[in-house]
């Protein structure tokens, strides 16, 4: 096999570390997601339990423990902070970034062009790049997915012991990262070998598989019993049973209809989806025929986004694994032909920067929010670098190139353009901050409504903030006569006296004593009811 080209690797990296740094820069952790999950990891190092994970207190049982070991891997090595937490999807997407190019040796062994090409489009796509610069699961189980990919073609290549020894590492952390859907993202390619990989002993090959799933089963419960038998009946179920087959079968959050994916590929697969050059590749797949590692592509995206449209609970993060199927797949079309300019995303492109720059200038329509200061150098930004783009499409050997840059520099500029709010919005530390203080007098501080564990990291809280409905907010009162109260109301509901208050995500965050609260009583209650929404609402 030819040898492993690094030079290629160079642009995609560094549009990595840019965009890293752009959004350790423009933007916290982010309620609810990143900030819970970070709070989880937090009482895992708080308790020194490294089984059952907690969140506020309570057993946390809709998250495997991967993450939350790499966190406090971290922790323990560079003390606790903020930033390492933000650095683990990124280094994952940097390994993910040679495991595609690792696949595509494999596939397409001496077409170099290809490899260049795919790195271009998985490492400048908005999906990607939008989830390889979050504090979530995504990437770190895109990751794992292509670490089995790699074991299957090993094990149909070289050798099927070393190949399916990969794959059952891969399934074994894939559930540890995120549970039973790494099977989901495998066995379809797995089974469908002898469409793209006819002629061998399949018997054994099926066999194979079967030992394989039974090898990461084994590895995901090294960790499953003991947390099991440590966290009770309830947990024990939980992580055995009803974070796998509801989510997967009647998802009791998230439930949208079956296209619903469908109209987002165009925004989350920006700006490749929009290249005329890429829909004449693909319109030509049926004169042209398949390949080996084209079948591989489509046997590995296909089966699982049409699962994935079928089952009730969807969201975008969800695909990300899919993501370097469909650069794989786009990378050996476009090595093929590239005819086309890059005129339509050139055009989009340019179309946000315009909008950027009006609404810097005039401001935002109130029914799009409140953000004031936006800044108009980012607008501008983006419309010199889309037309930059067009003139650069006219050159084939610059087309791709340009087009990942564009891609990148839209989702920097757009994180630029909106920083100063969402340091404002998102950025919980003050409240917890405040919380953290009225703790350690000894007081009692409640949460009206859902609490995510937003506050728990951030103040480095070592106290459970105790969660409040509609019906307990009256005796918490009673009972607490100098408790806190975190009430959520949007700006024109804000009271005249409280502690504390700040901007958060839309509305306001207050923080009020037992007697502000009691005069707010009557329009507490009402703001409860619309604050008490299902806890996997937001998972």
């Amino acid at each position: 096999m030819n040898t492993f080209n690094y030079r290629l690797l160079l642009g995609p990296v560094l549009i990595l570390v840019l965009l890293t740094c752009v959004a350790l820069a423009a933007r916290p952790l982010t309620p609810i997601d990143e900030t819970r999950y970070i709070s989880v990891a937090w009482e895992m190092w708080q308790k020194n339990d490294y089984l059952v994970m907690f969140k506020n207190g309570e057993p946390y049982s809709h998250k495997p423990p991967m993450l939350f070991w790499l966190y406090n891997l971290g922790w323990m090595a560079f003390g606790v902070n903020d930033w390492w937490p933000r650095l683990v999807s990124p280094l994952f997407s940097l390994g993910g970034l040679f495991l595609t190019l690792s696949i595509a040796r494999r596939l397409w062994p001496e077409q170099s062009e290809t490899h260049r090409n795919t790195l271009w489009i998985l490492g400048s796509s908005l999906l990607w790049l939008v989830f390889s610069t979050s504090a979530m699961f995504d990437v770190m189980l895109a990751f794992l997915v292509l670490l089995g990919m790699r074991g299957l073609l090993i094990a149909v290549d070289e050798s099927m012991k070393r190949g399916f020894v990969w794959l059952a590492i891969a399934i074994g952390f894939g559930v540890l990262a995120k549970g039973p859907v790494i099977l989901l993202h495998l066995l379809p390619l797995a089974v469908l070998a002898p469409w793209w990989k006819p002629g061998m002993n399949w018997k054994r090959w099926y066999g194979a598989i079967l030992l394989a799933v039974l090898g990461g089963a084994a590895i995901a419960l090294a960790w499953a019993i003991p947390a099991a038998i440590r966290g009770g009946e309830a947990y024990r179920d939980a992580i055995f049973w009803g974070q796998t087959a509801n989510r997967m079968v009647d998802s009791f959050a998230h439930r949208r209809p079956v296209w619903w994916y469908v109209p987002l590929l165009p925004v989350l697969l920006f700006p490749w989806l929009l290249w005329p050059a890429l829909w004449s590749r693909f319109a030509a797949l049926k004169r042209e025929g398949l390949d080996r590692g084209l079948r591989f592509c489509l046997a590995w995206m296909v089966p699982v986004f049409v699962s994935f449209s079928f089952i009730s609970g969807k969201q975008i993060h969800y695909l990300v694994p899919l993501f370097p199927a469909f650069a794989l797949l786009s990378g050996r079309l476009l090595a093929r032909d590239q005819k086309g300019g890059l005129w339509l995303p050139a055009l989009a492109a340019g179309l946000i920067g315009a909008a950027m720059t009006y609404f810097a200038v005039a401001g935002l329509p109130d029914k799009l929010g409140s953000i004031d200061n936006l800044p108009w150098w980012p607008g501008i930004m983006l419309l010199v670098v889309a037309a930059s783009t067009a003139v650069l499409g006219r050159k084939r050997h610059l087309g791709l190139p340009a087009l990942a840059v564009l891609g990148a520099l839209l989702f920097a500029l757009v994180q630029m353009y909106i920083s100063a709010s969402a340091w404002q919005s998102y950025d919980v530390r003050p409240m917890a901050n405040a919380i953290r203080q009225y703790q350690e007098r000894g007081l009692t501080v409640a949460n009206l409504g859902n609490y995510h564990a937003q506050y728990q990291f951030a103040g480095r809280l070592t106290r459970p903030v105790e969660q409040l409905g509609q019906k307990d907010l009256q005796i918490w009162l009673d009972k607490n006569p100098d408790g806190v109260l975190v009430v959520y109301v949007s700006r024109r509901q804000e009271p005249a006296e409280y502690l504390f208050s700040q901007p958060y995500r839309g509305e306001t965050a207050v923080l009020l004593s037992n007697a502000q609260a009691r005069l707010q009583l009557e329009l507490l209650v009402k703001k409860s009811k619309k604050a008490s929404l299902p806890e996997g609402d937001a998972e």
